[in-house]
């Protein structure tokens, strides 16, 4: 495991280190417990060191000409593309990804590189008439300064790169701080591709380290404007609560609860086809993935029937194996948390459709029906393979029923009348909503983020801009002011 040893350090002004606290975090691969590689953990005095690098190389980068910036994202690119297949097969063994997930992260990091190298390009500054005559006014989008990345295990791949790259690519700095369950792929690979890409050292830097180590310093620390967080809305609380405290601007893209709804007039089969995809792809582990099934009575049975059919269908097993369709969750804890939120839902009275086994951290689909209304289980985040199936009466019903959730990230509706379905959209209380299609979904131009305890903020083409840059107004008085005194 050369890949993971190799990468497996702190990254800090350009320099690979090994960490000075005194415990080490250990990666495992979820699938089969082998132990990938250990990193000792950065302490406080290691944050201030990578924000600091990254504070003293922005100024510079941010008076680079933007062409010569976008060089450097152009052979990032490249060096993604070369080493695709090797990305492939860490995501496969750090996250437990099944071969088919991994293929779609790595698909999906490229789109947002190949739009980092647009985005270098993109600000522009705006003239503004005044009513104050011979006044100029002048408003310029400049960088933020230094950009604290906080990142998740599901996709780390992707959803750090498009938070570093277009960051770096505005003219920032940034400090990565990867979850601890995949610090080399959301952490040392994304430095060692912008290393090699040769971007000026100190602009990018990687901290794997635990708050049991560091406390808040990563977000309370002077330095960083801006902290980009994706994660639970547990930790996202927190973690806005003491950015907010420090006047820092966050982007939090927090917990889901999504529903996908079928309607009356829905092509079944095609529903099915997007109700499997949304729910299961990564095991369940995405905050876009449909928790619930909506199905209107009129069609309830035929599309159970066929559903269900397909879960059973699915094939549990080594992430390496392309024929498996869902791999291992992240680990023992998750896996037992699972199993102890179907147990509790069927005290309730749910009915298991489909009830799978538990092995190690491999958890087969469950699907869930009957559950009496007000179940815990229908408002929370379920972060596995577990689905939920909920029967309604018309649109109204289906409406309510999609809303009751503190959480908006994504959804999706299904329906033989596009114009019906958008309308049915509009009523839902999400970020993100798709017509005719999966609950997961993520494009590089198109803006991404949630509402309710789903997040604060968007990111993605314009948004990006937006969330990684701020104005400046500068006014020129051409003439002479008449002052009143």
């Amino acid at each position: 495991m050369s890949f993971f040893t190799d990468l497996a350090h702190q990254y800090i002004d350009g320099e690979w280190r090994t960490g000075s606290g005194s415990w080490d975090i250990i990666d495992f691969s979820p699938y089969d417990g082998e132990k990938l590689a250990a990193i000792t953990v950065a302490t406080v005095e290691e944050v201030d060191q990578a924000y600091r690098a990254a504070e003293r190389a922005q100024k510079p980068w941010a008076e680079t000409n933007p062409y010569t910036r976008r060089l450097v994202f152009e052979r990032a690119l490249r060096i993604t593309e070369e080493r695709e297949d090797e990305i492939i097969e860490a995501i496969i063994d750090e996250l437990g990804g099944t071969r088919l997930k991994a293929v779609y992260e790595v698909h999906l990091a490229k789109e947002f590189l190949r739009e980092a190298i647009q985005l270098a390009l993109r600000p522009e500054g705006r003239i503004l008439p005044s009513p104050v005559d011979g006044k100029e006014n002048r408003v310029y989008r400049l960088p933020v300064g230094v950009i604290g990345v906080i990142t998740p295990f599901n996709f780390p791949f992707l959803v750090t790169m498009k938070s570093v790259a277009p960051a770096l690519a505005l003219g920032n700095a940034v400090v990565i701080k990867p979850n601890q369950n995949t610090p080399v792929v959301g952490g040392g690979l994304i430095a060692k591709i912008f290393e090699d890409a040769e971007l000026p050292a100190g602009l990018l830097n990687v901290l794997v380290t635990d708050i049991a180590e560091i406390g808040d310093a990563l977000i309370a620390h002077p330095v960083p404007k801006v902290i980009s967080f994706a994660g639970s809305d547990r930790v996202g609380r927190h973690v806005g609560a003491v950015a907010g405290s420090h006047f820092k601007r966050t982007i939090l893209e927090l917990s889901g609860n999504s529903a996908l709804v079928v309607l009356d007039d829905a092509d079944i089969d095609y529903a099915v086809d997007a109700a499997v995809f949304s729910r299961f792809v990564y095991q369940g582990q995405v905050c876009m993935a449909a928790n619930r099934i909506l199905v209107d009575r009129r069609v309830e049975q035929e599309f159970t029937e066929k559903f269900v059919a397909r879960v059973k269908a699915l094939k549990t097993g080594d992430p390496h194996d392309r024929d498996t369709q869902i791999g291992p969750v992240i680990n023992s804890f998750q896996a037992e948390a699972l199993t102890g939120l179907v147990d509790e839902a069927l005290a309730e009275g749910a009915t298991a459709l489909v009830h799978g086994r538990t092995r190690g951290n491999l958890v087969e689909p469950t699907v869930l029906a009957g559950l009496p209304e007000g179940s815990p289980i229908l408002t929370q985040e379920i972060f596995g393979p577990v689905v939920l199936l909920v029967p309604f009466d018309g649109e109204d019903e289906a409406v309510r029923i999609a809303n009751d959730s503190p959480y908006g990230l994504s959804g999706a509706v299904h329906t033989g009348n596009v114009e019906r379905g958008v309308r049915f959209a509009k009523r839902i209380e999400t970020g993100m909503i798709h017509v005719n299609d999966s609950t997961i979904q993520d494009e590089p131009l198109v803006a991404f983020g949630g509402e309710k305890y789903s997040g604060i903020g968007r990111l993605n083409g314009d948004s990006t801009v937006e969330a990684f840059t701020t104005q400046k107004w500068i006014s020129v008085q051409h003439g002479r002011t008449r002052f009143p005194f």
